[in-house]
């Protein structure tokens, strides 16, 4: 079982769409969507939930008040101000245990809290493993963590599992790209293209992934196009392909086709050829492995 992310450095640059596409290709994968800040595969994947758990990520501190002696030494050691007139504010609360620690008489503890909900469903392309984090929730990295744990279950009998990263460099795109196999990172030509684009391959490279790069919608900026070929190719990256501004992918999405609808679109033809460029990579012995 070989695991392949979609990426990106920034939200909006169309690893979703493409993703959605891989995922026609292969047509049997895994399927995760490490996105659970703001999952949005399922709306192109139509899928049916077999499973929904809750996922506990964080904790928040809970007083009984039977046993407080007031002493108040919860309040003065907490940081975050989380304890005003001794009571405890969930809101501010980091469930550090600060404040449990201090207590003399034990009038004070952590309790796990729901910030969000895990699931996996089935689609026509395969299982699929996702999440929705509540809104505010913190932990967002332990549910993606979640996410991939369950995908893998999920691919015990399968080759390949495509994996739609969360945008961004933070403790969910670490999550979403450790441990993975391929990292396909899809940018788009602007300037803060361009730059979240070197920031998430110095990820992939801190955690040791190789990365490869797709340039979306490149035609809208053919001049910063060719600056991010530049830079691929001054630091040894292959750039995989270039997937135009095509208005038919918005409409295959709006009117909720079948994915494999993408393809039938100029840019999906593109998409196709990315995605041979990809297998071709992550499966050297030759695509009749997958």
């Amino acid at each position: 079982m070989r695991q392949l992310v979609i990426t990106s450095g920034k939200g909006g640059t169309g690893k979703t769409t493409v993703t959605a596409g891989f995922l026609a290709l292969a047509w049997r994968a895994v399927c995760a969507d490490a996105d659970v800040d703001a999952p949005n595969l399922h709306l192109l994947l139509h899928p049916k939930v077999l499973e929904e758990r809750e996922f506990k990520g964080a904790k928040t501190i809970v007083k009984d008040p039977e046993h407080c002696n007031e002493c108040g030494k919860c309040e003065e050691y907490c940081r975050f101000q989380a304890i005003q007139n001794l009571s405890p504010d969930p809101f501010r609360c980091e469930g550090c245990g600060v404040c449990a620690h201090v207590c003399p008489v034990g009038a004070l503890k952590l309790e796990e809290v729901e910030t969000g909900r895990s699931m996996v469903s089935r689609t026509k392309y395969g299982p699929f493993s996702h999440a929705r984090l509540h809104i505010g929730a913190e932990a967002s990295g332990k549910l993606v963590t979640e996410v991939r744990k369950n995908a893998e279950k999920l691919a015990q009998n399968e080759k390949l599992v495509i994996i739609d990263g969360a945008p961004g460099t933070g403790c969910p795109v670490i999550a979403s790209l450790s441990g993975t196999d391929l990292a396909l990172a899809v940018t788009e030509p602007s300037v803060s293209g361009l730059h979240d684009l070197e920031r998430i391959l110095g990820v992939a490279r801190h955690f040791g992934v190789e990365a490869l790069v797709c340039i979306n919608k490149y035609n809208l900026s053919p001049e910063v196009s060719e600056e991010i070929a530049l830079y691929c190719r001054q630091n040894s990256i292959d750039l995989v392909g270039k997937i135009p501004f095509d208005p038919a992918v918005l409409a295959v999405v709006k009117e909720g086709r079948p994915v494999e609808s993408l393809l039938q679109t100029e840019a999906g033809k593109a998409i196709e050829e990315v995605w041979n460029n990809v297998i071709s990579r992550l499966f050297p012995e030759g695509q009749e492995a997958l």
